[in-house]
């Protein structure tokens, strides 16, 4: 795995490429119509050169042009085998990484179907130990400082372990679905990898999938 992926812009620019060829205006529309700028941080004034930085590393390609109206020609571009490799690595390290960031962690999960479920519950565990390594580590730090640090010193740190007590519980909860099979809609989600994943012809079924889950989303109760 290469360095660090920093700017999220270009996973959610990714993985609408990932259904289907688009220009970028359409990404736009696409990443908020699927809800992904509220999953990810998405620098709107840097989408166009987001997409030109894409194809520069060949994660993107041109495809075509297309015209609506009397707008101007817009170049269409298509995710390459190397893209969707990246879009993938990109999500095993967002699932897996315990960095203190939990708006990344927030941006793998919304982007977890491009991996099958079992791998995504190994990716899980594997951040599981971690969190459980860590919030030891920490506990056993609050419990040196109390009794000689004033608690309104301490307040922050009380509310990280509560923060990771809380993910930890909600992983465990989150495996727990997917290996008994109890995760509503397993079968569609294994059934997307069965197909071919984002490799085969699966991938437009995603964009409707997440199009219908934005809509419910937006949708008053």
């Amino acid at each position: 795995m290469s360095g660090r992926r920093g700017n999220l812009t270009a996973l959610a620019v990714l993985s609408v490429a990932a259904s289907k060829p688009m220009h970028p205006y359409e990404m736009g529309q696409a990443i908020r119509g699927w809800g992904k700028d509220r999953d990810m941080k998405v620098k709107w004034g840097s989408l166009y050169s987001v997409v030109a930085a894409l194809e520069k590393r060949g994660l993107l390609e041109a495809a075509g042009t297309a015209r609506e109206g009397n707008r101007p020609e817009r170049t269409v571009y298509r995710i390459t085998a190397e893209g969707r490799a990246e879009l993938a690595d990109w999500t095993r390290e967002l699932l897996a990484t315990v960095d203190g960031d939990h708006t990344r962690f927030r941006a793998g999960l919304s982007v977890a179907v491009v991996l099958p479920p079992d791998e995504v519950v190994e990716l899980l565990r594997g951040r599981l130990r971690a969190l459980e390594t860590g919030l030891a580590a920490d506990e056993g730090e609050l419990h040196r400082h109390k009794g000689t640090v004033p608690r309104m010193f301490l307040i922050e740190d009380e509310y990280a372990l509560a923060t990771a007590r809380a993910e930890i519980k909600w992983i465990y909860a989150l495996i727990a679905d997917i290996a008994t099979g109890t995760f509503a809609d397993l079968d569609k989600w294994r059934s997307f990898h069965e197909h071919g994943g984002l490799d085969g012809g699966a991938a437009s079924a995603w964009e409707h999938a997440e199009q219908h889950a934005a809509d419910s989303s937006s949708t008053p109760s």
